[in-house]
């Protein structure tokens, strides 16, 4: 793994992200490195000629002298890094920024592998409607480890549970739901009870990961090619229809709601936990983001 420092203007960068005013990176690149990890075209940005994975940028930057400015705006950690891998526990450089960012009235979302977020509770926890997600693809751990190098599983849903105890909104994404292997039922069940909101995201293969899953599958799954053949190279929607239909069904007999992106914004109540479908990329509306950030 090379590590380097590096200095920038500022770590908040605008955001043209529906759910945030600011993104917040306080990393480039990411030691999880996730085979289908779409951030990956970072490394174009850089001069790395490491794979991607390989190599972490620790950004430092000048104190925020007025961080009030921020007041009533959202920041979303991790964008196109973990701000919680590894490197954190010794950098702390997204302490550092809860740490300026204190008091200022600022709203914070987290995106994480990890439970090392959990050392920051005593902070996140004093900002308003502070939301925490972890992606949660499988309760598999083999298939979790030929994945990403997170922790496992059940350190991150242990992470969530404490979150939610402690009053934090807490989010299980389940993301990237891959077609014959993410058992979607299975995991709402294992973190409803701990969690405000589920996030359901399918797996979109594009750039160059696209070639590394596909491989993956004919090696380890082979029964699984003509499924991911139709979905993939004939861009049929019929898997994410029925599972969209199956989930639908498996929700209403867990009594849990169950919106999709087109259909968020008419709920009235947001009861935990709320699941909410987000299979269609392009068909995500920022209005009905908003709608779900609000639950």
């Amino acid at each position: 793994m090379k590590i380097q420092d590096i200095e920038v203007k500022s770590v908040m960068t605008k955001s043209n992200l529906p759910v945030s005013d600011f993104s917040v990176n306080p990393y480039v690149g990411c030691a999880h490195a996730c085979k289908y990890c779409y951030a990956s075209f970072m490394k174009r940005f850089t001069n790395h000629p490491e794979p991607w994975g390989d190599f972490i940028d620790v950004k430092h930057w000048p104190d925020i002298k007025n961080p009030k400015k921020y007041a009533g705006k959202e920041a979303f950690f991790g964008s196109v890094t973990d701000c919680y891998q590894p490197c954190e526990a010794k950098y702390k450089r997204t302490r550092a920024l809860l740490e300026q960012l204190a008091g200022s009235g600022i709203k914070v979302s987290i995106a994480t592998k990890s439970d090392l977020v959990l050392r920051d509770l005593d902070l996140i926890k004093t900002f308003p409607d502070a939301r925490v997600s972890w992606s949660i693809n499988t309760l598999d751990e083999e298939f979790r480890k030929a994945m990403d190098r997170g922790v496992s599983i059940e350190r991150r849903l242990e992470a969530m549970r404490q979150f939610y105890e402690a009053g934090v909104q807490t989010t299980c994404f389940i993301s990237p739901i891959f077609p014959g292997i993410t058992d979607v039922e299975a995991i709402i069940q294992r973190a409803k009870g701990f969690c405000n909101l589920v996030w359901l995201e399918n797996l979109n293969l594009r750039g160059d990961y696209r070639g590394r899953i596909l491989d993956w599958i004919d090696e380890n799954h082979p029964e699984l090619n003509s499924l991911y053949r139709d979905i993939y190279a004939k861009k049929n929607r019929t898997y994410w229809s029925e599972l969209d239909a199956d989930l639908r069904i498996f929700c209403a007999k867990e009594n849990l709601p169950y919106l999709r992106n087109d259909d968020s914004r008419r709920a009235k109540h947001c009861e935990p936990p709320v699941v909410v479908n987000y299979f269609y990329h392009e068909e995500i509306t920022a209005s009905a983001l908003r709608a779900s950030r609000r639950c």
